[in-house]
């Protein structure tokens, strides 16, 4: 049986969107998971696509395995590596993750576990600032 896992849009509005996602593993993990495509993202009030989103803040609790969130490139670029633990980190405008991937990104998120054993579990909160085509 793959591993249990649920995305859930919180909020989506013109300049942020909030996202959760769960996940229950059956120990085969997830390998680059799409987890935030910023094509679905409502657009803005003037009508422009989301072409992109900065990390503002992590809410998470991560048991036994770890969670590398990883920014959608021809080589993905970890943004962030959530070892096991409980979070709550804030990013100001001088430490927002920003998305540094190279050739090919396209401004989404992935998901990808380490050391996943059966029943390890992650429930991670995105608050994201979205980003629009000048």
């Amino acid at each position: 049986m793959p591993d249990a896992v649920n995305s859930q849009t919180l909020f989506d509005g013109d300049s942020q969107v909030v996202m959760k996602f769960n996940n229950v593993s059956d120990g085969t993990g997830e390998t680059a998971v799409l987890k935030v495509d910023v094509s679905t993202l409502k657009p803005n009030y003037i009508g422009k696509e989301c072409i992109g989103v900065d990390i503002r803040r992590i809410v998470a609790s991560v048991n036994g395995m770890s969670v590398n969130i990883l920014w959608d490139a021809t080589t993905d670029v970890s943004a962030f590596i959530l070892a096991p633990g409980m979070y709550t980190l804030d990013f100001d405008t001088s430490t927002i993750l920003r998305n540094n991937a190279g050739a090919g990104k396209n401004g989404d998120i992935l998901f990808t576990t380490v050391g996943a054993s059966a029943g390890d579990t992650y429930s991670v909160v995105l608050e994201m600032i979205k980003i629009y085509a000048s």
